[in-house]
């Protein structure tokens, strides 16, 4: 199975560990995080469009976090996280 997040990137949903609502993460531990992981190069942006979530995925024991123009409610839903709930 795979995920689509936005534009024309599709991840498989294998390499999935986490969705979250980027504007929910409020916290100032989720906020250094993310800004730390871009200063890493660990961010993938998708489009240049305002990011309303983030995902974080780990290929082949690296991490990749993506920020999707596309909601964390969408994204689980496509994932089918939802649907095992």
């Amino acid at each position: 199975m795979f995920l689509h997040l936005g534009e024309n990137v599709v991840i498989p949903l294998k390499e999935v560990i986490a969705i979250f609502d980027i504007n929910s993460t409020t916290s100032i531990d989720t906020r250094q995080f993310l800004k730390t992981a871009e200063e890493e190069g660990f961010i993938k942006r998708i489009t240049k469009d305002e990011p309303k979530s983030f995902v974080v995925t780990e290929r082949e024991k690296k991490s990749i976090i993506y920020l999707s123009p596309i909601s964390s409610v969408t994204l689980s839903k496509r994932s089918g996280f939802v649907d095992e709930l």
